[in-house]
């Protein structure tokens, strides 16, 4: 019989935990990380070094209490140039060889991750509607029991994010928390883990 001092948080089916010698598998959180869990292949260079048009991502994620969280882990992933993404699912000709769609970064003592990527194209999705260029950017952390889900749209692409469906749904107030900003080398988004306000600065996350 298992001990049911440590059940799991949701009600339990009686036949289930109750009567078998083990229960159900504990969640865990999805990080701190060992450093051997992170290595990507091709880390955070979403296209090869070198390639013409190349821009420099970077993200920094800051808990509730206003401190950055260096302990975490940032996923990207997105089309290319040309709107074309680097899967099976996307059938259209891949334009760019050298293109790899993925980018996994740790966050370094800042908080923050770096990626080498170029600028994606408007995506077209399938009521013939287009999606403003944007990364879809996973976060995860400490204390997270799942990743969290964002996105990062462009601020010089005005035109395109005023009509995107994904970011027409959220509250106009909230819109400009997934715009980030012009830097030398690219573009720096801030994701907000975190506020208690509802109209704070956490970021907007989307849950699959």
């Amino acid at each position: 019989m298992s001990d049911t001092e440590f059940a799991p948080r949701y009600p339990v089916i009686p036949g289930d935990f109750t009567t078998v010698e083990f229960g159900p598998t504990p969640s865990q959180t999805v990080g701190p990380y060992l450093h051997i869990g992170l290595p990507w292949p091709d880390g955070s260079d979403v296209v090869a070094p070198g390639t013409e048009g190349a821009i420099t991502v970077t993200v920094t994620v800051i808990d509730g209490g206003r401190n950055t969280v260096p302990d975490g882990l940032i996923e990207i992933w997105q089309a290319n140039r040309d709107g074309v993404f680097e899967h099976p699912d996307d059938p259209r000709p891949q334009t760019d060889p050298a293109f790899r769609g993925f980018g996994r970064c740790p966050l370094d003592a800042t908080g923050t991750a770096r990626f080498t990527t170029v600028k994606p194209g408007a995506i077209t999705v399938g009521d013939g509607s287009d999606q403003a260029p944007h990364l879809n950017v996973s976060v995860f952390a400490r204390g997270m029991l799942d990743r969290s889900i964002t996105r990062l749209y462009f601020p010089d692409e005005q035109a395109a994010n005023a009509t995107d469906p994904v970011l027409s749904a959220l509250p106009e107030n909230q819109r400009h928390k997934l715009i980030a900003a012009t830097t030398e080398e690219g573009y720096h988004l801030d994701i907000v883990l975190q506020d208690a306000d509802p109209d704070g600065a956490e970021t907007p996350f989307f849950y699959l």
